[in-house]
């Protein structure tokens, strides 16, 4: 029996509670207070350059109180001078005598170089004409309910509601008896300044437990090293489309530590949290909450983000109490139980390398602290109705077998049955490589399907040898074989693989130096990138028609700290594209394992990657929905928008902004796709080439908005006379098309330009707008399916089960037009089960020890399906069951259980792997190809997919 409700960690106001107010004190900034910092600010620069300097800078300053005096409640970045909305809120009146030290040290750090005599009498006549003994921290009543409506019915929080209203409720959180469960107790505290972590106008509020230690036990016997973690709680406001009321989420968590050596990213801060005994400020309050300061790694030395020595920590004295940089990040857990009047942890990232602690909840654990959470919300907040599942629950059709699977104890099956059960997988396998083959011939219209392996091991060599043959029923078809080249002939087409070693163009960019980043970077890039197109050149004269190359390299934990910039990665992806290939990594086998243990993980690996690189050759397995001509219009058009941006800091040190689009047409033996400059639709793995080596013109964020305004419109019309359904992901693309935030949507109306919105009817008589937005940001909240559901026996234990499907929101007055998609459980986590714990000891359902802090949980990502714009007499709900079901692709292995995003968009994400801006002036004219093709007869190429989950190996 499937699951028939949903239950998201999302909680609604009671109206029957009325207003929520609250006393606090503000401090706002003086409408005086702007002109006298800009002239401080201006010493010392050039007419020019203060004309590009036209605000205060407040950054500095806001990140510093955020880690130096965690009990103001929160700081508004966006406030503004003269504004009516407070800088500061605090429940108490901060010390006068801490709050102009914090004013002081701002006014310091203003001025380019303070210790100049002309900049000092500057700074000091500033610091008194601002007068700060007339700074007053104003008592009054605050509402966290204020709001107003959008145009199109949605709620519009005000701006101090999206931080405060968190924070109010994690400070009652904090106070209420500590989280127990099997005898263990943990308690919470809030940290300060989390609301930055998270992007400014999001807010939010964040809590952590008590740390918790684990002793991992060795294969040969005693105890290993010990590892360190806790648990987090996030509490944010969020709204959903067309819906009046506003919500609040929370969010269950796992934050690791680091112990021993810390390796910093270059360039990116890592987070340190900080719970001293006294105040980080002299005669500061004594702090309740964790304070965070960030430290980076930065030309060859590491310090506190906020300044180190000479800048504003110091001057506030706080470094009284902390330890040098150099020395933390040498041994970081040497202050993580308390030392020196302080308690000192540093925040693990994914960039460091493994962790013993796995990532995230299991959803018993999860429902269990969510739950003991929701009573300190109560009686202003009441849980959210739950999901019920969608009328239109069936899964699309079916177009590949599923293979039985084999029983664990296989000794003891009949042989007769467990002969049945052989051939029934034989006889399965069968059909889908036919089927597979005979797609993938079609796609490539008479070619070979021709690749090369470019290897560092023989093992990996000799796994990608065997996932071909396995993974198209090539068995007994093979013609020839090695040492070099492999072909295998059957009925539809004609397979070759070919094998040499990757070589020297596998070493690290710069030999034994890591290249200075600029011109000494780029002519390491410049160097390999040309090295391996003509390489790869000659390789297609011996082997005609390679398109597709599968190269083995070392993946980011062999290029972690400024080694990042010796990667070869991005060069030879450059170089592949330059001689008319794509490309598709896996890593060596893993050195630290056990070798029959390596070489299975390797094998898995090799299978996703072939898989990867095959589907992408254009082989179309299109989930076909199942709900009929009548409610989906036949011959549908399926169109992604999606931005591929590079920063500065990307992997070639260069920006790149190109709106593309993705096209899924019936018909059409490819995917398609474009980009802004292009006329016409191109084969899929044309346009992932022609996304590298781009080096654009920066585009502020107006001039970006107006390129994917006039792309979008130049799209729509070129697909008007045909019935289209548009998918856009809302948190890649709103930025720069606003109508997509919540506040901008309106039923059945679009906005483009930044104008007025216009009917949908005026872009086109068959268009459908659907947008998706998933849980990042905790958009969407997190969610669980009750156990007692369908195990009656469980009810009153709180455990938690993960429920597939389409979902409808049972709260009262909210649109028809939202929706929620889930899937089930990844097919690669077969050993976990929802009872896992981490946070506490726990007995499962069976009696058996689920306590297992070193595995990583995974839980479904709720996403929500806003259908923005519908022709007349269309069922929203049918187009959501239609989206969703476009989750399910059969021949990805994730798509089984479902893809983060429907197929369309999946796709569209994935080109942003070879966004790779770098400028060349003699690039390798690759050997003759099919020209980009009109919409008819579009040729196929191979390409790959970069999904870290489906085998792109970082």
């Amino acid at each position: 029996m499937a699951y028939q409700y949903n239950r998201p960690a999302a909680y609604l106001p009671d109206p029957e509670q009325g207003p929520f107010v609250v006393p606090m004190h503000t401090l706002s900034l003086p409408a005086h207070w702007e002109e006298l910092l800009l002239r401080l600010h201006h010493g010392g620069m050039t007419e020019g350059q203060a004309e590009r300097r036209r605000r205060v800078p407040t950054a500095a300053v806001n990140q510093l109180m955020r880690a130096t005096a965690p009990d103001i409640v929160t700081v508004d970045s966006t406030a503004r001078f003269g504004s009516e909305n407070p800088w500061l809120y605090c429940q108490d009146a901060y010390p006068a005598a801490v709050t102009n030290l914090y004013i002081a040290t701002w006014l310091k750090s203003l001025p380019r170089d303070a210790d100049d005599p002309e900049t000092t009498a500057l700074l000091m006549n500033c610091f008194r004409d601002l007068d700060t003994a007339a700074l007053i921290w104003r008592p009054g009543k605050i509402d966290l309910l204020e709001q107003e409506l959008s145009p199109g019915g949605t709620a519009l929080p005000a701006p101090h509601v999206y931080r405060l209203l968190p924070d109010v409720l994690a400070e009652r959180i904090a106070r209420q008896a500590p989280y127990e469960h099997d005898g263990r107790q943990l308690s919470f505290r809030q940290v300060a300044g989390r609301t930055g972590a998270r992007g400014q106008g999001s807010g939010g509020a964040e809590l952590m437990s008590n740390l918790i230690e684990y002793v991992p036990r060795r294969r040969g016997g005693g105890d290993g090293k010990p590892s360190y973690y806790a648990a987090t709680l996030r509490v944010t406001v969020r709204t959903v489309p067309f819906s009046p009321v506003p919500r609040v989420h929370v969010a269950a968590g796992v934050r690791r530590f680091v112990t021993g050596k810390v390796y910093m990213p270059y360039g990116k801060g890592v987070s340190a949290y900080l719970l001293p005994d006294d105040s980080l400020v002299h005669d500061g309050p004594r702090p309740q909450r964790f304070a965070v300061a960030m430290l980076e790694w930065k030309n060859g030395t590491t310090d506190w983000r906020q300044g180190g020595a000479e800048g504003m920590l110091a001057r506030i004295s706080a470094l009284d109490a902390l330890p040098s940089p150099d020395r933390l990040v040498k041994e970081a857990d040497h202050w993580i139980h308390g030392r020196d009047g302080i308690q000192i942890a540093i925040g693990h990232q994914a960039a460091m390398g493994r962790h013993t602690i796995g990532s995230g909840l299991m959803p018993s654990e999860r429902r269990r602290l969510i739950e003991w959470v929701e009573r300190a919300m109560a009686p202003e907040f009441v849980p959210v109705p739950k999901l019920e599942r969608s009328a239109y629950a069936r899964p699309p059709k079916k177009q590949l077998k599923n293979l039985p699977s084999m029983p664990k104890d296989m000794e003891k099956k009949d042989p007769e049955d467990l002969a049945a059960l052989l051939d029934e997988r034989e006889r399965s396998a069968a059909h889908n490589a036919r089927i597979l083959r005979a797609r993938l011939a079609e796609a490539l219209e008479g070619a070979d399907l021709t690749a090369v392996v470019l290897h560092q091991t023989d093992a990996i060599r000799d796994q990608m040898i065997a996932a071909a043959e396995t993974g198209l029923g090539l068995a007994g078809h093979r013609r020839l074989q090695g040492p070099d080249t492999w072909v295998w002939e059957t009925e539809e087409l004609t397979v070759r693989l070919h094998a040499q070693p990757l070589g020297r163009l596998g070493a690290p960019l710069g030999g034994d130096s890591v290249p200075r980043r600029g011109q000494e970077h780029d002519k390491a890039i410049e160097e390999r990138r040309t090295d391996v197109a003509r390489t790869l050149a000659d390789l297609r004269e011996a082997v005609p028609g390679v398109r597709l190359a599968f190269v083995e390299l070392d993946g980011l934990d062999a290029f972690r700290h400024a080694k990042r910039r010796s990667d070869p990665k991005h060069a030879i992806r450059l170089g592949c594209a330059d001689a008319g290939l794509v490309t598709q990594f896996i890593r060596p086998p893993d050195p630290d394992v056990e070798a029959d243990e390596a070489i299975a993980d390797a094998g898995l690996r090799a299978a996703a990657a072939w898989s990867d690189g095959l589907r992408q050759t254009g082989v179309r397995l299109v989930p076909q929905h199942t709900l009929g001509d009548a409610l989906i219009p036949a011959n549908l058009n399926q169109v992604a928008f999606h931005l591929v941006e590079r920063r500065l800091d990307g992997p070639t040190g260069k920006q790149q902004f190109t709106p593309i689009a993705v096209l899924l047409r019936p018909g059409a033996k490819c995917v398609l796709g474009k980009s802004a400059d292009m006329h016409e639709w191109v084969p899929y793995p044309e346009l992932l080439k022609s996304l590298t080596g781009r080096v654009e013109g920066r585009k502020n964020s107006a001039e970006q908005s107006a390129l994917t305004a006039a792309f979008v419109k130049k799209t729509l019309a070129q697909l008007r006379s045909t019935p289209t359904l548009v998918l856009v992901h809302a948190q890649d693309v709103r930025k720069r098309w606003p109508w997509l935030r919540n506040d901008g949507l309106e039923r059945d109306r679009l906005g483009l330009d930044g104008g007025p919105t216009q009917r949908i009817g005026l872009y086109g008589k068959q268009l459908r707008i659907v947008r998706i937005a998933d849980g990042s940001r905790d958009e969407t909240a997190e969610c669980w399916a009750e156990a007692e559901e369908t195990r009656p026996e469980l009810k009153g234990q709180q455990r938690g089960g993960i429920a597939s499907g389409l979902w409808r929101p049972g709260v009262r007055g909210d649109s028809d037009r939202v929706f929620y998609s889930t899937t089930g459980k990844s097919g690669s986590q077969t050993k976990l089960t929802n009872d896992d714990a981490k946070l506490t000891s726990h007995t499962n359902a069976s009696g058996k020890n689920a306590y297992r802090p070193t595995v990583n949980a995974w839980n479904p990502n709720l996403l929500e399906l806003t259908v923005a714009c519908l022709q007349p007499g269309d069922d929203a709900e049918a187009w959501a069951a239609f989206v969703h079901q476009q989750r399910f692709s059969e021949d990805y292995r994730a798509g089984r259980e479902g893809l983060a995003l429907p197929l369309i968009l999946h796709l569209a994400r994935l080109a942003d792997a070879y966004a790779l801006p770098h400028e060349l002036e003699d690039v390798l004219d690759p050997e003759p190809q099919a020209t980009a093709a009109s919409d008819q007869g579009l040729s196929a190429q191979l390409t790959f997919d970069f999904d870290l989950d489906d085998g792109e190996e970082e």
